[in-house]
C-alpha cells in the first residue's frame, strides 16, 4: 500500500514539475515527503541504496508523470492557455495559508530578520522573473550545438536546484530561460541526444540544491519558509495571462478554473498538515 501511495505522489510530482509556476517542492511538502526526499538526495551511495523502497516508486511515478503527461499539459497550455493558467493560479493561492504556520514564531523567538522581509524578498524574485520572462514563442531546438548543450545544461542545473525549494517552479525557470518548449518537445519526442545535457544539469542541480536546502532548513527554517511563502504568492503573478480572464465563455471558464484550483489546494491542506517549525 505504501508503494502504491508513493507511486501516486510521484505521479503528481512529475505533473507539477512539467507545469510552469507549480512547485514540485511545494507538492512534496504538502504530501509530507519533503524531508525524506531532501535527505535521500546525497552523494552517500549507501544511504541511497538503503532508501530504495522510498525513492524507487516515487521516481517511477514522477517519470511517468513527466513522460506520459507532458504532451497533455503542453496541449492544455496550447489550446486552452487562459483557463489552464487560472486553474494553477488557484492552486498557488490556495497553498499560501498552508505555508504561513511554518513562519509564525512566538514573540520570544523571533527570527533575526522579520519574516515579512524574507517574504517580500521571495515575492520580489518572482516579480523580477515575471519582468524578465522570455516569450513562450521561444525557438524550439531539435538538434545540438556546443552553445545549445551549455544552455541546456545550465537550464537543467538551475531548474533542478530550484524545484527542491518549496515555492519555486523549476519548469518556470526553464520558461524564463527560453528552454521550456525545447525540453518538453524533447521529452514528448524522446529526443534522447537533445535531453542528455539537460539531464546532466538536472543531476548536478539535484545534489547541489539538496545540500543547500538541507543547510537552510537546518539553520534558518522559518526564514527559509518565509521566503518560500513570497515565492509561492509571486508564482500566481508569474502565471497571470496577458489576456486576463479572457472574454465571454472563456472568462466564465477561467473563473471556474480559479475556484476549482483553490478548492483542490484547500483539500490538500485539510488532509496533509505540515509539521510545526517553532521551537
Amino acid at each position: 500500500m505504501e508503494t502504491i501511495k508513493l507511486v501516486g505522489i510521484g505521479l503528481i510530482l512529475g505533473i507539477a514539475n512539467v507545469i510552469p509556476g507549480v512547485s514540485g517542492g511545494t507538492v512534496a511538502v504538502v504530501f509530507q515527503i519533503y524531508d525524506r526526499l531532501i535527505a535521500v538526495i546525497t552523494p552517500d551511495m549507501k544511504k541511497i541504496a538503503g532508501a530504495w523502497k522510498f525513492w524507487l516508486p516515487l521516481g517511477a511515478g514522477a517519470a511517468g508523470g513527466v513522460v506520459f503527461l507532458s504532451a497533455v499539459m503542453t496541449a492544455l497550455f496550447a489550446r486552452h492557455p487562459i483557463p489552464t493558467n487560472w486553474f494553477f493560479i488557484g492552486v498557488v493561492l490556495g497553498s499560501v495559508p498552508m505555508l504561513y504556520p511554518k513562519i509564525h514564531a512566538p514573540a520570544a523567538a523571533l527570527p533575526d530578520l522579520p519574516g515579512a522581509l524574507w517574504c517580500f524578498a521571495g515575492l520580489g524574485v518572482m516579480v523580477l522573473m515575471k519582468v524578465l520572462r522570455v516569450s513562450d514563442e521561444s525557438a524550439v531546438y531539435t538538434s545540438l550545438t556546443p552553445a545549445r548543450s551549455v544552455h541546456l545544461f545550465s537550464g537543467g542545473l538551475a531548474a533542478a536546484g530550484a524545484m527542491l525549494i518549496p515555492g519555486i517552479s523549476g519548469s518556470f525557470l526553464l520558461l524564463a530561460m527560453g528552454l521550456y518548449p525545447t525540453v518538453i518537445r524533447g521529452i514528448a519526442d524522446f529526443n534522447i541526444p537533445l535531453l542528455i545535457p539537460a539531464a546532466l544539469g538536472v543531476g548536478a542541480g539535484l545534489f547541489s540544491g539538496a545540500a543547500l536546502v538541507r543547510l537552510l532548513l537546518r539553520r534558518a527554517p522559518r526564514q527559509t519558509y518565509a521566503a518560500a511563502l513570497g515565492l509561492v504568492a509571486g508564482s500566481a503573478l508569474a502565471l497571470l495571462p496577458r489576456e486576463g480572464l479572457g472574454s465571454g465563455v472563456t472568462a466564465l471558464v477561467s473563473l471556474a478554473s480559479l475556484l476549482a484550483g483553490s478548492v483542490a489546494s484547500a483539500r490538500l491542506r485539510r488532509f496533509h498538515k505540515l509539521p510545526d517549525t517553532r521551537p
